[in-house]
């Protein structure tokens, strides 16, 4: 029996989790440059119709759109919501300019457009930050106390007693690192584990199994485990001053995960089905909130550090596009050419409307409700 929240409180719940991310992500533009003198014309949480907005006395259209799917903040001397200059800023007195985004030096443009990214990011480190503080630290060792019978360990005989040094030469000291290097592959998959048994290091080979997990609300996910039991539980407690560190290592932690798991997407050793887009991310929203503030909270910390690393990604339209093209333009001592920029911007905003397209079309299939739709079409 499955227990999945309404609509009306997935909807709620998914606005929670988008909506002060896109704002954070966002505030970290328009912050550094006013730092910086830019003066920021628009700032837009959302897209499409306009449902709200207002002027501030520094002359900003602070809006709120229809879709909220993102935002921009549009910063004078920009054509549009993607930072293209417009020609026009050049005719403008030379007190304006210096307000313009197009005058500031390229390291200036480049610290604007990285702060996006980097609020997200350092938002999820504090995050994680103050559940090290409340919770504390698993720290447990790599001291196998049981093998299940049958499973993966069993058939590749390690025994209780067994220490995990390393997993693929990628070495471990404790049980969360090695979960977390085993859940970067997938079920089936051979690996080589170090072992020190008694004192003796070697080396076993062991396929990975299977375990197959499914929570209350009904979904079922396939992960790789190696089939051991801890031999103790060890938790320790993070003090106030050390907490930021630990937030900021499991924030560094994540980031590996999701390169880890896009790469794994382009060689094609995963699906490109385990994509998800907004329809995922606010069924998710939905159930985390169901379980309850701290859930939510978590996920939101998870949610705000894949923003800040998509972004970060060198396609145009995104942050890491400009980056890219600031990049260039340091080194080459010139501004990428207009024409290759529009090429680029036109060509980053096809991929990302066609990955919008994919990742709905991949959700409803998940949901099962791209069958009904097309026996309601056809």
């Amino acid at each position: 029996m499955t227990d999945n929240p309404g609509f009306i409180f997935t909807i709620i719940a998914f606005l929670l989790v988008i909506g002060p991310l896109v704002f954070i992500h966002e505030m970290g533009h328009y912050l550094v440059g006013r730092w910086f003198g830019v003066h920021a014309e628009t700032f837009s949480i959302g897209f499409g119709h306009e449902l709200k907005a207002w002027h501030d006395k520094r002359g900003t259209r602070w809006r709120i759109g229809a879709l909220p799917l993102g935002g921009y903040v549009k910063f004078a001397g920009d054509a549009g919501v993607a930072s293209e200059a417009d020609p026009a800023w050049l005719e403008l007195s030379p007190e304006e300019r210096q307000r313009c985004f197009p005058a500031k030096p390229v390291w200036q443009r480049a610290l604007i457009v990285l702060a996006g990214p980097v609020v997200n990011l350092l938002f999820a480190a504090l995050v994680l930050a103050g559940f090290a503080y409340i919770h504390g630290e698993n720290v447990t060792p790599t001291r196998i106390g049981a093998v299940v019978e049958g499973g993966a360990a069993d058939a590749a005989g390690l025994r209780p007693g067994d220490r995990i040094l390393a997993i693929d030469g990628e070495k471990v000291e404790l049980f969360p690192q090695l979960s977390k290097a085993v859940m970067t592959r997938l079920p089936g998959e051979e690996v080589t584990l170090e072992l020190d048994r008694a004192g003796r290091v070697m080396e076993v080979p062991l396929a990975l199994g299977t375990r197959v997990e499914r929570d209350r609300f009904g979904n079922e996910y396939r992960i790789a485990q190696i089939g051991i039991q801890a031999a103790e539980s060890v938790q320790r407690d993070v003090s106030l001053a050390e907490a930021p560190i630990v937030g900021l290592r499991r924030t560094g932690e994540l980031i590996a995960m999701m390169a880890n798991g896009l790469v794994d997407i382009i060689t094609g050793r995963r699906a490109i089905s385990e994509l998800g887009g907004p329809l995922k991310i606010a069924q998710i929203s939905g159930e985390q909130a169901a379980l309850g503030p701290e859930a939510l909270i978590a996920f939101i910390a998870l949610v705000s550090i894949n923003l800040g690393f998509i972004n970060l990604l060198p396609i145009p339209m995104l942050d890491g596009g400009h980056l890219f093209f600031y990049g260039i333009e340091a080194i080459q001592r010139r501004p990428v050419s207009p024409r290759f920029q529009e090429i680029a911007f036109r060509s980053g905003m096809a991929l990302l409307l066609g990955l919008m397209v994919f990742v709905t079309v991949n959700d409803l299939g998940s949901f099962g409700l791209w069958r009904g739709l097309s026996g309601l079409i056809g």
